[in-house]
């Protein structure tokens, strides 16, 4: 058996503090019984805190997470985690109300049971008004057209323009596929970035028909089922806190945030890691928990062929933008969630939520002596081949949103409180190749071997997807453990 394994998880988002979790003992250590099981891990993360892209900001009074706000809890990783974390009752579901479609001049109700704009049902689709006549006609013909071969890494647009036409592509697809990847569904492989769609259209002649009989063919649960996406009281921030409050009990485990690596070198049988704000560390193992552009720079010494393959998988830049309004500057908020904006509409937004209706947990506590709850709207701004934002400064930024939300809602009043987050470079675009990438960063890393990467630009740009990730790399580095620690 060997010694105490040495692992460095650089970046210390929730993909890194989730692997370094599992890599001390994952539950274990979370009921304070873990010693690390063999690993001593360090984290090392260049920001002033961990968390990444999970963050909050309190505005107006009420605190709203600024970038992910929903939890894909269905997800087995993301549902153990909350568990073992203790967060369980912390959960907090959405209104369940319906979101809506900024489309041709008025908010349109999304219909229904759409998967990436793909329907099952056609009546809900007449009835949004989304369509013409022709556009509603044109989706029917997915019904009657000959079953088309998928060959190679179709793109989104590939598959699903031909089934259902412009109009649904233009009005539907796009749109939900701003508001998940802010991608284009020219440039998006389907199999990469829409599994479930791909799936759905191998072997079938009709996409609309496969989802019907999916539908179903679903028994109705015996109970009411939890909602699929859920928050957590106090915001996602409350993941991060558990995580790093676990590792800070572990004798073995490190967090160090103004720690920014420059170099990844062999020493030895392992590696050692330079960079600012931290000693040199000397490890067996490395976790690349960064943005691919960033992995790509630090594997080029070390693995070469690895950085090329990552070199290839594009990123674009998205804002938020949170105003908190009094009721009467608003004039009343519609029955729903929020509102999507496809790409044909040439508008700024890409989505906006309406936070306060969402997710009532954010006025749970509230003093009745404070008075009116404010209405709490978050924008969203930033796509593939949309970037207009990042030449804005805040004040032209918010003036921008603030005209569009006037011209979507009728919000013409004043906000009391403003907050802007800009995230540059934060999405990952699972362009065509993705997955022929992703193999070949593979086999390049098995050797030398005692690198990895995990992270949103690899297999899963949600949080429940970077769970799983997380999860799966820390078994993998465990599974060394076992290996004799080669001698310095």
């Amino acid at each position: 058996m060997g010694g105490t394994r040495r692992v460095a998880v650089i970046g210390g988002g929730v993909s890194g503090l989730a692997t370094a979790y599992h890599l001390v003992g994952g539950s274990d250590a979370s009921q304070g019984a873990g010693d690390g099981h063999g690993v001593a891990v360090t984290v090392l993360e260049a920001g002033d805190r961990p968390g990444g892209k999970i963050d909050s900001a309190t505005v107006g009074g009420v605190t709203v997470d600024t970038g992910p706000d929903a939890l894909m809890i269905k997800a087995p990783a993301a549902a153990e985690l909350v568990a073992d974390l203790g967060l369980d009752d912390d959960l907090r579901p959405p209104s369940g109300r319906g979101a809506y479609l900024w489309s041709k001049g008025a908010l349109r109700p999304l219909p229904p049971g759409s998967v990436f704009g793909v329907p099952d049902k056609l009546w809900p689709l007449l009835r949004s008004g989304l369509l013409g006549p022709w556009g509603f006609v044109r989706a029917g013909a997915d019904l009657v057209l000959p079953r088309a071969p998928l060959s190679g890494d179709p793109t989104i647009e590939e598959i699903l323009r031909p089934r259902f036409g412009t109009q649904v592509f233009d009005r539907l697809v796009e749109p939900l596929l701003g508001g998940v990847h802010a991608g284009r569904a020219g440039r998006l492989s389907a199999r990469s970035a829409a599994g479930e769609v791909f799936s759905l259209a191998e072997g079938r002649r009709s996409l609309y028909l496969a989802l019907r009989n999916r539908r179903t063919d679903q028994r109705p649960p015996a109970s009411p089922p939890r909602p699929a996406l859920m928050s957590l009281r106090g915001g996602l921030g409350r993941l991060v806190d558990g995580l790093v409050g676990v590792l800070g009990r572990t004798p073995s485990a490190t967090v160090l945030t103004g720690a920014t690596v420059t170099s990844i070198a062999r020493h030895g049988g392992g590696y050692r890691i330079t960079g600012d704000g931290f000693e040199p560390l000397d490890v067996d193992d490395v976790v690349l928990a960064t943005p691919a552009w960033a992995a790509e720079k630090l594997l080029r010494p070390v693995a070469p062929s690895a950085a090329d393959a990552v070199k290839g998988i594009p990123y674009v830049g998205v804002a938020t933008v949170v105003l908190a309004y009094s009721p009467e500057a608003v004039g009343g908020v519609p029955s729903g969630t929020g509102f999507l904006v496809p790409p044909v509409e040439r508008r700024l937004l890409v989505g906006c939520t309406w936070s306060t209706s969402k997710w009532p947990h954010l006025l749970e506590g509230r003093s009745p002596d404070a008075g009116d709850p404010p209405v709490v709207i978050r924008a969203m701004v930033g796509r593939d081949g949309d970037q207009a934002w990042s030449g804005m400064d805040d004040a032209v930024l918010v003036t921008a949103v603030r005209r569009e939300l006037a011209a979507s809602m009728g919000v013409h009043g004043e906000p009391d409180a403003v907050h802007v987050r800009r995230l540059p470079l934060a999405m990952p675009q699972y362009t065509v190749g993705h997955a022929d990438r992703l193999r070949a960063a593979d086999r390049a890393l098995a050797e030398p071997p005692g690198l990895y990467l995990t992270g949103a630009g690899y297999r899963g740009v949600g949080l429940a997807a970077c769970l799983a990730q997380a999860k799966n790399v820390a078994a993998a580095v465990r599974a060394r453990v076992a290996e004799p620690v080669p001698a310095a």
